[in-house]
Formats: C-alpha cells, structure tokens, sequence
C-alpha cells in the first residue's frame, strides 16, 4: 500500500521517498558486548572438561522505536489509520487523490475545502469563481444555501463513475479507525506488533456530537489495544489545537484533537490538563525496561535462554511487578506493556443507536449548548446596541453597562450569544476589531485575583496580582500597553459582579474607574443576582458605573415552555402536557430555566429507567416517552428538601412522634421538649386510635435515629425521661409534615 499523493491544498506533504516491499527493521542500536580473551590455562589449575552444548531455545519478543513495514515508516508516537474489520470493501476503495464536487476530476490543480461538508472544490468550479484560496472558514455555495434553508440540489458523478472515499471521510463515517502507536515490537515467529491508544469520533460518545465540535475533532481515549502491522494503512496527523490552527496545508489526514474520554465513566479532561499533571511517584521495585539487555549481542546463540529458568523468572516477577515496561520513550514517559492476547475490535467504537429517551437526556443537559436562545431578543439587542455604541466610534468611550436578575433567567448566555454574534460580524468585515475578555467571579480565589486573569488573558503571561494591578493601571491610563492587541477596544465580562466585594471596595473601584480614564479602550460588562447591588456600594463607586441597567425578569410558563420545546425540537421523547405541567410549576415556584430543565432530564431518566425495567420496548409509543407521572416524581424530587425527604420515609411511629413534638411546641409555645411529655402524648393518642402502645425503649430508639437524621436535637448527656428534644427544620414544613402524614 502507498501513502496518498497530494491533490488538494490541505493534503499532507509527507511522503516517503523510498518504499520498499520486503518488512525491515530499524531496531534499536544494540550496546556493543565487549570480547572476553579466554585465559591461558595455569600449570598449576587443571583443565576443566567444557560443558555440553544447551539446546537452542526460542528467542526473546524484540522492541523497537522504528519500523518501516510495506513501505511506511512507522514510530512510537505516530498517529495512524487502522483498519476497522479484515477484508472490509471499504478499505479497498480508498481514493489516492481527492476529486472536485462539481467536476469531479482530480489532478495538480489547486482545490479549496469546505469546512462544513470537507469536500474539495477547484477554484475555477467555484461560483462565483476564487481568485486565491479565502483565509479563515470557508464554506460552499451549496452548505451556504442549505444553511438558509434553500431548496438545493448537489452535482451527481457522471454515469459509469462513481465518488470514491478517501481515508479522511471513512474516518469520520466509522469505517476506519484512528488510533496512536505507544510501542512496536516483533515475535520470535516473525510478526510485528504494536500496543495502540484509540481515538473515536464525536458521535462515538455517550454525548454524541454537540454543536461546539469540529468536523475534524476526535477524541482520545484511555482504552489501549494490541494489533498487527498487517491492520495498519498509513499515516495520520492529529494535532493540538495551537497546531491545528497553523495546519492549514498540511494535507487532507490532519484531525484536531483536544480532550481525552474516558470510556469507563464517560467523561471528559483537558489534553493539556493532563500533560500538566505531576508524574506519580514510581514504585521502587519496579524496575524501567533496559533495552540494552535485550541487544546485548546479534547471535543466535547469546540470544539463547534456558526455558526452566524464564519460567521462574517469570512467576517471581508476576508476584512483585503489574507489568513489565516497554523500552520505549515519549515525552520524556515510560509506557508499560502488558502481556495480553489478541484484541477484538472495542466495542465502544461501533455506533451506538441512541433512544429518543437518551438523545433528551444528552440535549437536556444544562452543559449542552444551545442552537439559539429564545425569548431573550429584546435584551440581546439592547446589549448590542450598547457594545456597538462603545467600539465602533473611531476614540473608543469607556462605558460600564450592569445587568441583574434572579438565577436561570439567561444573563450570561444572552451576553455570551450576543458576542458570538459580533464576532461573525468582526470576520465579515463589518466591524472594528476588539478584543473580548470573560471572567467568572466564582473562579477567582480572592477578589484581588482579577487582575491577574485580566493581564493573563491581555499579555499571555502569568505575574502576582500587584505586578498586575501596576501593568494595567499603566496601560489603562494611557503608559506602557499591554500585549499585542494594545490599541484595541477591550470588552470586559465580568459574571457574579458582588463577589468582588472587599471591606474597603478597592477591587471595584479600580475596574470601574479605568473606563473613566480617557483612551482607555475599556467597556464593562457586569452580571450579578443583586438587583440593588449599585446602592450598597460606596458613593464614589456606584457613581462610576453609572445609570445604564438591564433587568433580566424571571420566565413565564409560555416561555419556559418554548425553552424546553426548541431544545427538544425533533426528539418525540415528552407528552406535551408534561412540558407544560413542568414549565408552569417552575414559573410558579422561581422561573429559572435551569430547574425546569433540570426537572424534565431527570423525568427522562425516570421513563428510560421504568421501560428498561420492563425488560422490552413497548409498541405503543405512549408508554415510551415521559408523561405526567415522571414529571411529578421529578418535581418532588428536585423542589421537596432533604429533611422533608426523610421525614416522608420514616415510618408509621416517627410521623407520630413528630407530629406529637410539632402538638406540643404549640401548646406550650416553648422551643422545646421533654421526652416525658412526648411520651405522654404519643401514649394518649396510641389509647385514642386503638393503636399499639409503643414502650420508653421504641421512643428512645426512634429518637436516635431521627437524631443521626438531624431531624430532631437531642440534648447532650444519658439519654432519660426529662432529657429535652428540639425541632431542626423550619417551622413553615411544620404544617407540611402534618399534611402528609394522615395516618398519624
């Protein structure tokens, strides 16, 4: 096989210049045996008889950094393609050359990618023509349209011919697999090996693919294989995203990876969060891999071992060592090998066919980034109206704009989706160039913290919070500037404004006066949940941020509904009467967005929960969505307290002695009581309702353990009659625990 010939303006330039068909080896470079003269025989020692030749025994698993197999050269390291199953016709059909989507030919001439359907097109194709390959995203006249929603139709290969897939697309369609190599080796019989790391496309995840993902993205994953050199096609090039920003013709095998999944748990951690990570201390009788042991010579006879010997050799070792470490080296890591057999291909790699239960389950999380936000037109066209009215006049005015609400109404995201929306504007042309700065208060540990983020995020490197203080106050009033973007407007979003509050409000006061300084280039944007905030503020502050606000109310139950109805557009997973009990109830209650979707995900997992319990899929559609039921269970879930929880699962006995504790508080109008007189009541009301009489030694145990419940306070000291026991939860679910408790 030979790796694919450029055809367009991103295929990969990395090909070898001398292939070669017989598998060689480049192992690594042996350390040289030094010769041993024999001695001359003494006079005075007799000669000794030479023992009897041993029988030759198999040679050792050989391991090497290199190999260069059909043509390839292949390393430690290296990102390959791998194929999905033996003898698939999809790996035979591989396309060496790309072809245009409108021409369909190929050759030498320069083709451009989309980069949404990443398909090849020749300038001169293009209508209207490209002059020269466009900078930044591109996209095709056709996904153009079909983005606005124009009826369109794409040219068909001429007959007899058809459009062959390339190694790129096969990927990404779950016909070949891409994996990374961490260690070659070769077997006595001869066949090459190596232990691979996978990677897995977006829709491979117990997520699936989310809007935020790149076409090209993959994820790697900590799930490790061992296959054959026979499986593997050829190269591939999966890059950080520092390196996939710059790859812009490094060929057509160029992936872009960021985080790594965690297939066991299904989550997800930053690449670079775990190359931060301290290495862990290595245990001291685990010995790293020497590799000069294992070349110490290059004839069949020093390669030679005695059978009994490795065996117990190698049972001593599986007692005191996991595993035995590969020689290998990357990044400055020892990967270990372990000894297992033959692997199947994974199975969290074939495509899972989600329900519609777990696609509303994935959309429904308050992590899933939604494709617009709704009911929040008028606040975001305030917000950009005023951010406009800032940056776009040729001396950029420093303003301050303060936006409150109570949680979930959609403050940050209004924000957020309203800067996305200006930096399409910024690409286009059609604005003046800022730069755009978000800080969250909950991040920071101290309030004085801020300074280094902001400089952080301006220059690129790290300081202490004073040298950071001194940089931007020299560079807000008009000193020495701070990083490459000086001359720009910079636009501030500062989330959870009120944590910033120190004793002398010195935090705020400096972040508020820098926008009054002339030339600043600075606008703020502050979000908190106190609507009154400006008014406990000093007065030398409050008037610094001046008088523009923006009130974000709570939602009503319509456009909670409409919320909940465009997350879940085109998922049939709910009743329509269950998104709008669900959406009336939080309306009631908060109006935040975020617990009414919190309350349909978990009625979601109710209903896959009962139809798994079921053992099949009913037939009837009806009892395979979420309907009034879950979202009742979910409700009580989410709005009812933990005390309340447990007050409702206790049993038949300690409903009535916290009903008797409440009957008493209110009578003797006290705080608290007296076993004695629980005793008493409970006893009276037992006598009245013909119930059994329950003795000292039931109520003292009932009372512990409402006590480890912290429902009720036992006073300290030997548990005895006059001992005093006091309410722990607010008096207003006082009427509530009567309420649910009609057997008492």
């Amino acid at each position: 096989m030979s790796p694919a010939t450029p055809s367009t303006v991103r295929r990969s330039l990395r090909l070898l210049e001398t292939p070669t068909k017989v598998p060689s080896e480049t192992p690594v470079k042996p350390r040289p045996t030094p010769k041993r003269k024999r001695a001359a025989p003494s006079p005075k020692t007799p000669i000794q008889p030479e023992p009897k030749r041993q029988r030759r025994q198999p040679k050792k698993r050989a391991y090497y950094r290199k190999v260069v197999y059909d043509g390839g050269e292949f390393a430690a390291g290296d990102d390959v393609y791998v194929k999905r199953r033996e003898g698939a016709e999809s790996d035979a059909d591989e396309s060496e050359e790309e072809m245009c989507r409108v021409c369909f030919r190929s050759g030498v001439t320069v083709m451009v990618e989309c980069d949404v359907c990443l398909g090849g097109f020749h300038l001169r194709c293009v209508r209207p023509p490209l002059r020269c390959v466009p900078e930044g995203e591109w996209a095709c006249p056709y996904c153009t349209a079909e983005r606005a929603g124009k009826a369109i139709e794409r040219p068909k290969p001429p007959e007899g011919k058809r459009i062959m897939r390339t190694a790129k697309e096969k990927l990404l369609s779950s016909d070949l697999w891409a994996a990374r190599i961490e260690s070659l080796w070769r077997e006595p019989d001869g066949i090459f090996w190596a232990k691979v790391r996978w990677y897995i496309i977006p829709e491979e995840t117990a997520a699936g693919r989310q809007p935020h993902n790149l076409r090209r993205e993959l994820y790697r994953t900590n799930d490790l294989g061992v296959i054959e050199m026979e499986t593997i096609l050829r190269h591939c090039y999966v890059m950080s995203p520092n390196e996939f920003k710059d790859a812009n013709d490094d060929g057509d095998d160029v992936f872009y990876c960021e985080y790594e999944y965690d297939i066991n748990w299904h989550n997800f951690k930053r690449l670079a969060d775990i190359d931060d990570e301290p290495e862990t201390k290595e245990d001291p009788s685990d010995e790293p891999y020497n590799a000069g042991n294992e070349y110490d010579s290059d004839t069949d006879e020093d390669s030679e071992y005695d059978e009994e010997e490795e065996q117990t050799k190698c049972s001593s070792a599986g007692k005191n060592q996991a595993h035995e470490l590969a020689a290998n080296l990357w990044k400055g890591r020892i990967y270990g090998l372990q000894k297992i057999g033959i692997r199947k291909i994974p199975e969290h790699v074939r495509c899972h066919q989600k329900t519609e239960l777990e696609k509303a389950k994935a959309t429904l999380l308050l992590a899933t980034l939604p494709k617009s936000l709704p009911c929040r037109d008028k606040e975001m066209e305030e917000i950009s109206a005023f951010v406009k009215d800032a940056i776009c006049n040729d001396q950029c005015l420093g303003r301050c704009l303060y936006i409150h609400g109570v949680p979930g109404t959609g403050k940050t995201m209004s924000v957020l989706a309203v800067m996305r929306r200006l930096r399409s504007e910024l690409e286009s042309g059609n604005l003046r160039p800022y730069c755009f700065i978000e800080i969250n208060g909950l991040k920071l540990a101290s309030p004085e913290n801020i300074y280094k983020a902001i400089y952080e995020q301006l220059s690129g490197h790290r300081v202490g919070w004073k040298k950071a203080l001194h940089f931007l106050t020299e560079h807000f009033l008009g000193g020495t500037k701070v990083g490459k973007q000086a001359n720009k407007p910079i636009i501030l979003l500062i989330d959870e404004l009120d944590l910033l509050l120190t004793r002398n409000q010195s935090v705020l006061y400096n972040i508020l006066d820098w926008p009054t300084r002339p030339n600043s280039n600075l606008v703020v944007i502050g979000i908190a949940n106190t609507m009154d905030l400006p008014e406990k503020l000093l007065p030398r502050i409050s008037s610094r941020m001046g008088i523009q606000r923006l009130c974000f109310g709570p939602y009503n139950y319509r456009q909670l509904q409409e919320i909940i109805t465009s997350r879940l557009k085109g998922i049939p997973a709910f009743e329509e009467q269950a998104i709008e009990f669900a959406s009336r109830k939080v309306a009631a209650m908060s109006g935040d967005a975020r617990r009414a979707l919190e309350i349909c995900r978990r009625a979601a997992e109710f209903a896959d929960y009962r139809i798994k319990q079921s053992g099949h899929t009913s037939m009837n559609r009806g009892k395979n969505v979420v309907s009034m039921g879950d979202i009742e269970a979910a409700i009580q879930e989410v709005f009812l307290a933990p005390h309340i929880q447990v007050m409702k699962n206790c049993p038949k006995f300690g409903k009535i002695i916290l009903v008797a504790m409440v009957h008493e508080l209110y009578k003797s109008g006290l705080g608290e009581v007296t076993i004695d007189k629980l005793a008493a009541t409970v006893i009276s009301w037992c006598h009245a309702n013909r119930e059994l009489l329950p003795g000292y030694d039931t109520l003292l145990k009932i009372c512990c353990k409402l006590g480890e419940s912290k429902i009720i306070l036992c006073e300290e000291g030997t548990k005895h009659k006059l001992q005093k026991l006091q309410l722990n939860y607010p008096s207003n679910d006082r009427n509530y625990l009567i309420n649910i408790s009609p057997d008492s």
